[in-house]
């Protein structure tokens, strides 16, 4: 049968540009269809828009530190607008430049959103196309709790486009994208509360990195609410009331805020796709609590073997809706393996073991393999750890309380570094180098037989004893 497309993509993010891409340089003729801006969730509203605020957030600590070096006091000003301003003309600049990515590819792109009729075929504004293989790279989107009033809240989408800089900023949520938002906010000035269900932030990270980065945001001023749940929104004339149950009380709690960023999972953007019409199977969470998306919890996802592909053997799925790990350079290196073992005669799949990542707070954090909870679980007493917390050099003339965290993770029997994990100034460009002894199998030998660069915070890890 002759197709319209050797490959139809839905979705123009991270893994969906990727795979387009690489398949077309193989010859394939290719389409992509996107209903919104091209980039994905990291270059419109993700980690690309955020990192730049990240960078916009550090200079207040930047202007006290500088006075114990010898600089004068420097009386400030902020202006929201302009930051969000910037920051929006870049994503757009971003947006046109994988425009012209796709074309120089040789990809077609259709602006608008395409759902599945069948295995072969896809509706894009009443026009049927038909493809020999079809890829969904539609990621993810952020959900609200089913709770009175939740209207009234935003999400990191909406963080972006706020119209004034809310002077109080209760933040729900205890992920890196919570962390990050929290420490955004009052790095440029908002008073900031983050509101967690448990006691410790970041669920899934080393402990060392939880305590870490929690400690240090209590004692920059962050207030984080612990073991707390909100149960209501309400539209007030000084903001928006929060009410809330907090463990072991018997009466609930209020707070009021300018705004309230709700950052408490993402769900698979699987909204009329099709997916049933194609015979796609899914996970699918039946715990009616668990917030969704159009129907799709946080623990949905479309399932995917080790090739990326489907229950239907032509249609595949990278990037944030299979829920592997949900991380932008993984989506690429899904996309880029499925088209080298579809249209490159190079059949491969991508590994998601020891996938380094990073926490954008402040202080900032990255960590890479495994943690030493997960390590005790599999391998019990064997497990080593070699861990130090400092004061960084930097912090010798500012004054302020600072400290840096390096640990490793060894296995006992064989000696190899199992994980690798740092809070503090730079974390992620250290753990990035870190990762690949990490990834080639490296022992702690090995990273003992490295000489450090002095006088660096990177040395700290070749000679902890």
């Amino acid at each position: 049968m002759a197709y319209d497309y050797d490959l139809f993509v839905i979705g123009a993010g991270s893994g969906g540009l990727a795979a387009s891409k690489r398949a077309a340089s193989y010859g394939a003729k290719v389409a992509i269809a996107e209903g919104d801006l091209v980039g994905g969730t990291c270059v419109i509203r993700g980690c690309v828009p955020k990192k730049l605020m990240v960078y916009a957030s550090k200079f207040s600590h930047l202007y006290e530190d500088a006075v114990g070096y010898g600089w004068s006091k420097v009386e400030s000003s902020f202006d929201w607008q302009k930051l969000v301003t910037a920051v929006d003309n870049e994503v757009m600049r971003l947006n046109q430049l994988h425009i012209n990515f796709l074309e120089k590819a040789g990809v077609e792109l259709i602006k608008s959103r395409a759902t599945l009729l069948d295995p072969h075929t896809v509706e894009v504004d009443g026009r049927k196309i038909t493809a020999d293989k079809i890829l969904i790279a539609v990621g993810g989107e952020a959900v609200k709790p089913n709770v009175p009033g939740a209207e009234y809240t935003v999400t990191s989408r909406g963080m972006f486009h706020l119209q004034e800089q809310p002077k109080h900023l209760v933040v729900i949520g205890a992920g890196y994208i919570a962390v990050e938002f929290a420490c955004i906010m009052h790095g440029l000035g908002s008073q900031v509360s983050l509101m967690i269900r448990t006691d410790r932030i970041l669920k899934g990270f080393d402990d060392d990195v939880r305590s870490g980065i929690q400690d240090a945001m209590t004692q920059h001023g962050i207030n984080i609410i612990c073991n707390s749940e909100a149960k209501k929104f309400e539209k007030v004339s000084e903001g928006i009331k929060i009410t809330f149950s907090e463990k072991g009380k018997d009466t609930e709690s209020t707070i009021t805020a300018d705004a309230v960023l709700v950052a408490i999972g993402r769900a698979p953007n699987l909204a009329e796709l099709g997916l049933e019409k194609a015979g796609v199977e899914t996970i699918f969470c039946e715990d009616e609590e668990m917030p969704r998306l159009h129907g799709y919890s946080v623990n949905c996802a479309i399932t995917v073997d080790e090739y990326s592909r489907t229950s239907q053997p032509n249609i595949f799925a990278v990037g944030d809706c299979t829920n592997r790990i949900n991380l932008t350079p993984v989506a690429i290196g899904e996309g880029r393996a499925f088209a080298d073992t579809e249209f490159g005669n190079n059949s491969r799949i991508f590994s998601h073991q020891d996938v380094a990542s990073a926490v954008f707070s402040q202080p900032e954090a990255a960590s890479v393999g495994i943690s030493e909870a997960e390590a005790r679980q599999k391998l019990g007493d064997a497990v080593k750890t070699y861990r130090a917390r400092f004061r960084p050099m930097f912090h010798s003339f500012t004054g302020a309380d600072e400290k840096v965290t390096v640990k490793l993770v060894v296995d006992g029997n064989t000696d190899r570094v199992l994980g690798a994990h740092m809070v503090g100034e730079n974390a992620a460009e250290i753990i990035q180098g870190i990762a690949i002894a990490v990834k080639m199998g490296a022992t702690k030998k090995d990273f003992d037989a490295t000489v450090g660069i002095h006088p660096s915070t990177a040395e700290e890890f070749v000679t902890l004893r």
